[in-house]
């Protein structure tokens, strides 16, 4: 339980409770935060309370003494409804102005007399008037005013008339329609007449689509779940984003993952990090089936500079070789890719002669870097097409990939040999000690 839930616990009142100035044990709850701005210790105050005729939300104000940033943001502290909502307001006085608004980060505004939207998920939810809610539009397109007018002169003249255009809506000189689309269902609209009927509000429900339901991160219709392979059909249509943390700096980042069909092979999935605090980008490519019962290797002879633009499948249990260096690359290195056959052989050359340890502070010698440099200078020959070879990769899971450009017909510089795994390849996928026979059966015994 937190502590503002104990405070409302021991005062015997509920957690949320209306906004009203005789209660005197209604006090925001003060916690101490970190400044995204300059990372020194701010503070955020907490409300929890009740909107007449609507429902119950968290109102966050962070402020730092610092830098004097500032941020403000409601969230709804209830579900999302069962069903998509629709404000449409006819403001035709200043009175209409001061009306309460609250809206949820999902939600879309539009302005159809100025053509102007405010898209889903651009904003934070916030607690305001309509009033409030245009001048936060105008704050937010005065922004970059600056630099558009040092830059792009003309498109900064258009948002400076577009910004005049906002502003005369504050004065209500003429009658405009305010649209509020929120598909979660938690957003408001004040009407002042309450319990009474808005003639100027219209309020509408609807049930959302597919697409609005994966937005929200809702399950879609049951019968859609029930049909078999519908999961798989849908993450092969879309890209799911989850958070995860930067493996650089720690901080809060989001992992984009696809599922992917490569022709003439099999399925992949596709993941990609990226790290808006420090910049970090990774990506990694896992195999989206099975260990195959035979390992794979595939041998390509590089005759021309056309061989670099291959589409490549270097799984992590796969092996890089390169006959005429007299290198190999093991398993565990570079790990999952999925690139060309010309991004491989940077990423090699990168590995052995940018990053590597030995080549920098005392662990370097004269030698030692001589020789390395000599092998990035082959493998730049090779991708120019000025040096022939091959290059074979060897993968006892069998999940790694390399582009026939004959599909369906063989490719005659390229051979793809099956084999049976050794005991130590075996070991190393952890397949000697996996049983999936006989086990329930063993259970039972026992």
């Amino acid at each position: 339980m937190s502590v503002i839930e104990e405070e409302a616990v021991r005062g015997g009142k509920g957690v949320f409770r209306e906004i009203c100035s005789e209660d005197e044990e209604l006090q925001p709850t003060e916690i101490e935060s970190l400044c995204m701005n300059c990372y020194q210790n701010g503070s955020t105050r907490m409300l929890l309370t009740k909107i007449p005729f609507f429902k119950e939300i968290i109102i966050s104000s962070f402020t730092c003494p610092h830098c004097c940033w500032s941020n403000t943001e409601i969230q709804s502290a209830g579900r999302i409804q069962d069903q998509g909502i629709t404000y449409t307001l006819k403001v035709r006085s200043k009175q209409d102005m001061n009306r309460e608004v609250v809206k949820a980060d999902s939600a879309t505004v539009r302005i159809p007399e100025l053509d102007f939207e405010i898209p889903a998920f651009t904003q934070k939810g916030s607690l305001s008037t309509i009033e409030g809610l245009i001048g936060r539009t105008v704050a937010g397109l005065e922004q970059d005013q600056p630099t558009r007018k040092a830059t792009a002169p003309e498109v900064a003249a258009k948002i400076d008339e577009f910004m005049e255009r906002l502003q005369k809506l504050k004065d209500v000189k003429s009658e405009f329609t305010l649209v509020i689309d929120d598909p979660s269902g938690n957003s408001f609209v004040e009407n002042p007449f309450a319990p009474q009927k808005d003639d100027a509000l219209t309020v509408a429900h609807y049930k959302r689509t597919p697409q609005q339901d994966a937005q929200l991160g809702v399950k879609s219709d049951e019968k859609d779940e029930e049909k078999p392979g519908n999961d798989i059909v849908s993450m092969r249509n879309e890209v799911l984003v989850f958070n995860t943390n930067c493996p650089e700096c720690n901080a809060p980042a989001s992992t984009n993952m696809k599922l992917v069909q490569i022709p003439h092979f099999k399925e992949v999935i596709i993941m990609a990090t990226n790290c808006d605090s420090c910049g970090h980008r990774t990506n990694e490519v896992k195999s989206g089936g099975a260990t195959e019962e035979l390992g794979t290797r595939i041998t390509l002879r590089l005759t021309d500079p056309s061989d670099m633009t291959r589409d490549l499948l270097k799984s992590e249990t796969c092996c890089i070789l390169i006959p005429e260096l007299e290198f190999e690359l093991g398993m565990a290195a570079l790990g999952g890719k999925f690139t060309t056959l010309e991004g491989l052989l940077k990423d090699i050359r990168e590995l052995i002669v940018s990053k590597n340890p030995f080549t920098c502070g005392d662990s370097s010698t004269p030698e030692r870097t001589e020789k390395l440099e000599i092998f990035g200078e082959k493998i730049d020959k090779i991708i120019a097409g000025e040096m022939e070879g091959h290059i074979i990769l060897d993968d006892p899971a069998g999940n790694s990939y390399l582009q026939n450009i004959y599909a369906p017909d063989p490719d005659p510089e390229m051979t793809i040999e099956k084999y049976q795994r050794t005991f130590e390849q075996n070991e190393d996928l952890g397949l000697n000690d996996m049983r999936t026979e006989g086990y329930q059966e063993e259970a039972k015994d026992s």
